[in-house]
């Protein structure tokens, strides 16, 4: 406080009252946010107590990561604190988004010890646009599919539709599977896995076989399988044949087991957990043991 009985405040005494240094004040001030109410005979800039509020606004508006040019906007009166947050909310959520996916891509490549080329591929996949994810998917099922023209097309829509659904806001571990998916998407060795996949439901689905029969049998074939495991039913066992009969009906079990065979490989079955996952239900959405379950069965019952 100055000593001419005005009662005003130097800057340095302002820094004392605040507890910040006379060189953010000072920063602040020729930034147009704080601008002193009077200079000393000296020159020395002065304020008053009212400048003791403004600058505490200032501070809170600053920790909450607002520009300056926003706070001298709402010092003026040209907008208000909530239409300020309002907006700073949405530049939050961006940069929330923008940090899981770079949180994402340095633990993919610390995991994976990659050098740098490899983490520039990762960081290129981790941050493609959803037109981009769709265009990766869209050339994996028209490969996959190629003039497949009896395959069950809720199969084929529903590979096309769901796996590269990367959420807006993705965890941590949906950005990592979603990494993880990508790569196989664009794999060579996994494109030919699932052509062989979808030659067999060609094959088993003629052009009368109604669309979606494929999709519930895999449904019928999880909740079955579930249900085994659950009442204990081993797979040799007498018991397991009667669950084998009420899913394949008169369906030869050699035939269904090559079929299936396709389906429960260890590509196969990660690549149903990293769709769960960057569709957030989770990799115990692959049913990876109601399939091992039901293939093991039908093992029994065709002779291995």
């Amino acid at each position: 406080m100055t000593d001419d009985g005005t009662g005003l405040l130097t800057i340095g005494a302002l820094a004392r009252a605040t507890g910040l240094t006379v060189r953010t004040i000072r920063y602040w001030s020729d930034e147009g946010a704080l601008p002193p109410v009077a200079r000393s005979e000296g020159g020395y800039r002065l304020y008053d107590t009212a400048s003791v509020a403004r600058l505490e606004l200032i501070r809170t508006l600053r920790e909450l990561g607002l520009g300056l040019a926003d706070v001298r906007r709402v010092l003026a009166g040209e907008t208000t604190v909530a239409r300020v947050a309002a907006a700073h909310v949405v530049a939050l959520d961006a940069q929330i988004r923008s940090l899981k996916v770079t949180r994402a891509v340095l633990s993919t490549v610390a995991k994976r010890g990659s050098d740098a080329e490899e983490m520039t591929v990762v960081n290129k996949l981790a941050r493609l646009s959803a037109a981009e994810r769709r265009r990766i998917l869209e050339e994996f099922v028209d490969e996959v599919f190629h003039g497949l023209d009896t395959a069950d097309p809720v199969i084929r829509d529903r590979l096309r539709n769901t796996a590269a659904d990367l959420p807006e806001e993705p965890t941590p571990e949906q950005v990592d599977a979603w990494l993880e998916l990508a790569e196989m998407l664009q794999d060579p060795g996994f494109r030919a896995e699932m052509r062989k996949v979808a030659e067999f439901n060609a094959a088993d689905h003629g052009h009368t076989t109604p669309a979606g029969a494929s999709l519930w049998f895999s449904r019928r074939l999880v909740q079955l399988g579930a249900s085994a495991r659950e009442r204990g039913i081993a797979p040799d066992s007498p018991e397991a044949a009667e669950v084998l009969r009420e899913l394949l009906g008169d369906a030869d079990p050699a035939t269904v087991l090559q079929r299936l065979r396709s389906h429960a490989t260890d590509r196969v079955a990660r690549y149903r957990e990293l769709m769960a996952v960057v569709n957030g239900s989770g990799p115990q959405a692959a049913y990876r043991e109601e399939f091992a379950w039901v293939v093991a069965a039908l093992e029994v019952r065709a002779g291995g």
